[in-house]
């Protein structure tokens, strides 16, 4: 009976949650009714709801061998994974709640809709002074899942040069590719599609905790770019994730599992097996407000941390008996560092921070994808629009789509946008021929089988990541650059922990990275008119807000819609880095911070070098392989 309720409450709450327009039909009852539900199968008694833990007095002044901080991409993974070991008590702190309890981040279309609540830190970039000076929306997820709660759920693991560059740069052979690609296969389950057979099963894993597959819905529109990418000159491939490299365009590959649901690193490794461990704790809403060292000996040694609910709570501590470990992301680790007095020893003086260690490389080195967006309009007036009608009419299509994610979990609530996509080179001479691109770029890219940008499609257009949409069916293309050379940083606004950091990715500091994403843009427009996209763009449509006629400007003016659209396409890294200490690296090569005893960190902060796509995926990997290493550190 509690099962059946359950799931009527979730279905329910997600009908409502997917639409605040179905409150004008009625639906006032229905709202009644899920509360009497939540109220009628929700303790309010226990400790623990959900397998997390709310009462932070509860894990007060407790010891535990690890404390991991920031319960995101990869902090999920270090809790799972370091608790199958039942030697090994594990007390996970994240500092907001449960992304699985949002339907809006269930739902694979529904995660742009978190961007301006609660459950996501709304960072405003410092102005970018080489693009205009603007300062642009910069959204980092406050839940359990972490960014794999909020993002477009595209299952594309950079390049196999990615990390050899990595293993070159620490002299450690356990980060190359063909020691690494074990720690993806460990993270996957793949699940097979007789419409994919080229897919490489041997390349995928098929018994890890992470479903990936094709389960989202594709709009015709997206398979369309494919064909259009290959009438531009960019190969089809059958897979971005094997060893020849992400070269060509594809489907993407998705988190998204068989019942039409998001796979985060919460809902894959937090599973209710996993929490039902007796070793290990996930407090919730707990915002970790600086690390306590013990300063006594030759080292200073991480012991513990300080905690709370929020800025006029109490705050609580816990003790570590073995290490604490960093997982709160390129923003908000850095962040932590720094306020706890490890960090750049000027910044902390002027923010009157007792300084523990001088390391210069926290905050420093911040690395971005810089990503530029184009708008059509859809002549089939088949986008995910219908997902937000506006009026009385148009509801039916509305209804029916959430129906057949209901029965099916197929349909527009089935889209993660990110569809389709190609990974090319910007000094290819078949795209970019030297008669139309004489200058000569300098090569950021890890290796000649690796691309510096991506190109990609989405079911629909909008501005300033979905607060602002167009009013008619549309279709967008995107491109990115995923080698960018331009360094920003992390800095302190203030000793106050609540007091979010300056965050500046510092787009187009190199010019090259300009001339790089300027021509991406470029075979974007000749992607957009060819003949395969013809049944699907309208390109007689005269509509000022829409690109259709963008290829017939002068170079200067789409020189400067570049300049004027670049934002993030949400992947930071390197805030940090691993690398040798000497040419400012923050950690080692088994992610143990320089100078200090039991802290180490685990996230897409200590990446060397930003990989060359979408960084998910190497987040879960660095979380499998750290934990299999440090739990061998730990029996020994």
């Amino acid at each position: 009976m509690a099962d059946n309720v359950a799931l009527t409450v979730d279905k329910l709450r997600r009908l409502l949650a997917l639409h605040p327009r179905l409150f004008i039909l009625g639906s006032s009852a229905l709202a009644a009714l899920l509360l009497a539900l939540r109220l009628r199968f929700t303790s309010s008694k226990g400790k623990k709801r959900g397998g997390y833990v709310s009462n932070l007095a509860s894990v007060a002044d407790k010891k535990y061998d690890v404390i991991i901080v920031g319960g995101g991409t990869s902090g999920c993974v270090l809790a799972a994974r370091l608790s199958e070991d039942p030697n090994i008590s594990v007390l996970l702190l994240e500092a907001g709640g449960s992304g699985s309890a949002l339907p809006l981040s269930r739902v694979p279309s529904g995660f742009g809709q978190l961007f301006w609540t609660k459950h996501v830190f709304g960072f405003r970039t410092e102005p970018q002074v080489h693009a205009k000076g603007q300062q642009r929306f910069f959204p980092r997820a406050k839940m359990l899942g972490g960014c794999s709660s909020i993002n477009a759920q595209m299952a594309q693991y950079g390049a196999p040069g990615d990390f050899d560059e990595w293993a070159s740069l620490m002299g450690d052979d356990s980060w190359s590719w063909s020691n690494i690609q074990k720690s993806f296969q460990k993270l996957e389950r793949y699940v097979p599609d007789k419409n994919y057979p080229a897919v490489k099963t041997a390349e995928r894993g098929n018994k890890g905790p992470v479903r990936v597959g094709y389960f989202n819905t594709v709009s015709e529109h997206s398979k369309a770019f494919i064909t259009a990418c290959t009438q531009v000159g960019i190969p089809r491939i059958a897979d971005f994730n094997t060893s020849k490299g992400p070269i060509g365009a594809s489907r993407v590959l998705t988190y998204v599992d068989e019942n039409g649901r998001r796979v985060s690193s919460e809902t894959a490794y937090l599973t209710p097996e996993v929490l039902a461990r007796p070793n290990l704790t996930v407090a919730i809403n707990a915002t970790v407000t600086k690390i306590i060292f013990d300063k006594r000996g030759a080292t200073p040694r991480a012991v513990g941390v300080e905690f709370a609910q929020g800025k006029n709570a109490p705050r609580y501590r816990a003790r570590a008996g073995k290490e604490v470990v960093l997982s709160a992301g390129a923003i908000h680790s850095p962040h932590i560092l720094m306020l706890s007095g490890v960090g750049p020893a000027k910044q902390l003086e002027q923010h009157g921070i007792p300084l523990v260690l001088d390391v210069p490389g926290v905050g420093d080195n911040l690395v971005d994808h810089p990503v530029v967006d184009m708008y059509f309009k859809d002549k089939l007036d088949d986008s995910v629009l219908t997902l937000r009608p506006k009026t009385l009419t148009a509801f039916p299509k509305l209804f029916a789509a959430i129906a057949q994610y209901q029965i099916w979990g197929t349909g527009k609530l089935a889209t993660n946008f990110g569809e389709s996509a190609a990974f090319v080179r910007s000094d290819d001479p078949r795209l970019f021929p030297s008669t139309e691109f004489p200058q000569i770029l300098e090569d950021s890219t890890s290796g000649t089988s690796s691309p510096d940008l991506e190109l990609f499609c989405t079911p629909l257009a909008y501005k300033e990541h979905g607060k602002v949409m167009f009013s008619m069916h549309t279709y967008a293309l995107h491109c990115y650059l995923v080698r960018p050379t331009s360094r920003g940083s992390v800095l302190l606004k203030s000793a106050d922990p609540w007091t979010l950091p300056s965050v500046n990715p510092n787009y187009f500091q190199n010019p090259d990275d300009f001339e790089k994403l300027y021509r991406g843009f470029r075979l974007l427009l000749k992607i957009a008119h060819a003949k395969a996209m013809d049944t699907y763009l309208d390109h007689t449509n005269k509509d000022s807000q829409l690109d259709h006629a963008l290829h017939t400007k002068p170079d200067d003016e789409i020189r400067e819609v570049v300049k004027d659209r670049v934002e993030t396409v949400y992947h930071p890294t390197s805030t940090c880095r691993m690398a040798p200490k000497d040419v400012g690296g923050v950690v080692d090569n088994k992610l143990r911070v320089y100078g200090i005893d039991g802290l180490r960190v685990c996230d897409a902060s200590i990446f060397p070098w930003i990989i060359s796509g979408h960084t998910a995926g190497a987040c879960f990997a660095i979380g499998e392989k750290f934990a299999d290493d440090l739990k061998k550190e730990l029996r020994n």
